[in-house]
This record gives structure tokens, sequence and C-alpha cells, in this order.
């Protein structure tokens, strides 16, 4: 009987489903709004906007200021669009609102630029909410549940089989893996030595890899839109991307020219993105979810996957440092490369996947699959 030794993280690798009932249920609470800087203001750290609340009055209903907590995201927005350190920022949020007031308002009066406020009400009623983001006025709002389902048609019309691996969604950014059952190869000298940390089954009974792609969307700032190659190891579902190859676009369109106040998106410039959406992962499909592909991107890692790491802890000490890996993930992955016991430089990259999948922070996560082909370089040239 094999013996779990490491747990996936509890909260993360949501189905399809789930992810679709969350961006759902989100949606019926989302107000976008166009505000100018001098007519917004922090009071006790929560973002009044003016014409974003609904109020019955004696002749029918009008709009009154809305307030919304700032939100990390829309924090850190609030300091990269005004100029103030995030770090302070975030510091006087915990430890000063006063201040943290007096700051933001300071120099939102002297602005005379307007900025998108992203908002999710408490509930579809509701006069309070949390602010999400805090953009440009050009930001071009690509919703997460848009964009998922242009990117379904894109894989419906490209005739491929494609299932869900894996789904996450967290303030900043949605990533959803798919992976075909159809494009696999056999890759024994990768994974010959290699043991899951999850259940402890053995590379070297399944020596299989599969070709995917990855999807990822910010409503938020942090990031295009973009598909990217993905691979799969089936012994233990660690993923990582491919490192070239990936397609997006940028969230920036023109200038918003609405009134102040909430603002809908175009229907015309929405509905041409999501046609670019579907027609580029038609794209990313034929391009990448073939067996050539998979087997050349597995080639390409196996030139430097057998070189034998002597000093463990000192190897991946220096690809930490490199690739800025966090004390705590550094840790990580040398327990996870001794539960692996693969003891080479395939044994690194397969570590920081592993610890990928492992961990709570998604984004932390989708940074450590993006670099793990880096990481099995690194680890080759230092061993």
């Amino acid at each position: 009987m094999t013996q779990q030794t490491i747990a996936v993280a509890p909260n993360r690798h949501i189905g399809l489903n789930a992810l679709i009932a969350t961006l759902r249920e989100q949606h019926t609470r989302s107000v976008d709004v166009i505000a100018g800087a001098s007519t917004m203001r922090s009071d006790e750290g929560t973002l009044v906007i003016p014409r974003t609340a609904p109020v019955l009055t004696s002749t029918g209903v009008d709009l009154t200021a809305g307030q919304f907590r700032l939100s990390q995201v829309a924090l850190g927005g609030v300091g990269a669009k005004l100029d103030i350190p995030v770090p302070y920022l975030r510091r006087l949020a915990r430890e000063n609102v006063p201040l943290l007031d007096d700051n933001i308002n300071s120099w939102l009066e002297r602005d005379d630029r307007r900025f998108l406020v992203r908002c999710q009400r408490d509930t579809p009623d509701s006069n309070d909410g949390t602010a999400r983001a805090f953009l440009s006025d050009r930001y071009l709002r690509i919703d997460n549940l848009d964009v998922l389902m242009a990117a379904i048609k894109g894989i419906e019309k490209a005739r491929v089989g494609v299932q869900i691996a894996s789904c996450d969604l967290t303030d900043r950014r949605m990533y959803v893996r798919f992976v075909s059952p159809e494009v696999q190869v056999m890759a024994p000298e990768l994974l010959r030595h290699y043991r899951s940390p999850f259940d402890g089954r053995r590379g070297s009974d399944l020596p299989v890899i599969s070709g995917g792609f990855l999807l990822k969307n910010s409503e938020t700032g942090y990031g295009r839109y973009s598909l990217a190659p993905w691979l799969r190891i089936e012994v233990c579902t660690n993923g990582q991307t491919v490192e070239h190859g990936t397609v997006g676009r940028t969230h920036v369109g023109a200038r918003i020219t609405d009134q102040d106040g909430i603002v809908d998106p175009s229907a015309e410039t929405i509905r041409r993105a999501l046609a670019l959406i579907t027609a580029q992962t038609v794209d990313t499909i034929r391009a990448y979810l073939n067996v050539d592909f998979v087997a050349r991107a597995v080639s390409d890692l196996e030139r430097a996957a057998g070189v034998k790491v002597r000093r463990p802890e000192v190897t991946i000490k220096v690809v930490s440092q490199q690739l800025h890996y966090t004390q705590d993930q550094q840790d990580a992955i040398l327990a996870h490369f001794i539960a692996g016991s693969d003891l080479s430089a395939g044994g690194v990259m397969q570590a920081v996947t592993s610890v990928a999948r492992s961990i709570e922070d998604a984004d932390a996560a989708y940074r450590m699959e993006t670099t793990a082909s880096r990481a099995l370089r690194l680890a080759a040239a230092a061993a």
C-alpha cells in the first residue's frame, strides 16, 4: 500500500461547474464605475464614489454615493496610479487608517484624471461593497466568464478531445488548465527515477505526459488574457507551461468616453475581443495540441534532466535565488525533491511543479509552473 506524504491544497483545483457558478454569482454583484479623481474620497479606508448607489426619492430612483472597501488589489492600484508607495499604503491600512485617508485624499484632490473602479456589491441590491481594482480609463474589460466561454467555443470548433484538468480563481486572475487524453507521449527516461510525492506511485509504472494548454485572464489589471502550451505528468498530475508559444490579448482599449458614473462595456468591442479569443484558442489547439509538439517539448526537457544533483540543498538554494522563490518555497522544493526520489535536475523540476500543485496561493503556483523548465536548466548548470 502506498502512503500519502504530501497533501494538495484543499482550496484549489476546483471543477469547471464550480468555477462557472462562482463567476456567474460574481457577475450579478459587479459594477464598473468611471470617476474623476477629485470626485472620490477615502473615508475610514473605504472609497466613496458618487452616483453609484441607487436611492428612492419622491420623484423616483436616483443615484447617490456608494461606499466600497479597498481590497488589497485595489489599494495597490491606488498606489500605482497616484504614485504612492504601495507597501506604505498597506502599512497605513493596517496601522493608521486616518493617515491612509489623508494620503489618498490629498493626491486625489490634485489629480485631473479619471479612473475605472471595478467593484462588487455585497449583495445585488446593496449600496456597499468592495473595490476590486483601481485602473486606467483605457482598461479593456474582458470578464473571466466571457473569456472562458469564448475559449470553450474555440475548443468545440477545433474538434479535439479536451478535458478540464483544474481551475483556480483568485482576486488577481483566473486559471483554467485543459488537457487532452488524445495527445500523450511516453517519457521513460524523464520519469524512470521519479516517485509522486502525493501517493508514492512511480514514474516508471506510468511514464506518460499529456499535452494541454493553460487559459489565463485578469479582470483586475494583473496581466493580459493568454493561452500557453501546458504539459501534465500523469503519475502525479503535476503540470507546467512550455516556455514558448504563448498568445494573448492586452487589456488596453480606447479611452472610456462615458460620463462619470456606472458604465457598461461596448457590446461591439466585447464581441470583437471574444471572437479573437475563440480564434486564438483554435490556433493554439492546432499548433500545440499534437503528439509531435509534446514529444519535442519532452525531448527538450530530457536534455538537462539527467544531470545528477549531488548537493541538493546548495543547488536548490541557487535555483531559488535565481528565480526569486521565497524561503518557504525553497524549503518546500527541497522537501518535495526528497519525497520524489529523483536525485537529478529533472527531480528539481518535478519538485517545483509539485510544490506549485500543493500550495494554497494559486498566483504563486502559476509563477512556479511557468518557471519549472528554467529551474531544470539552472539546476543542471549548478549541479
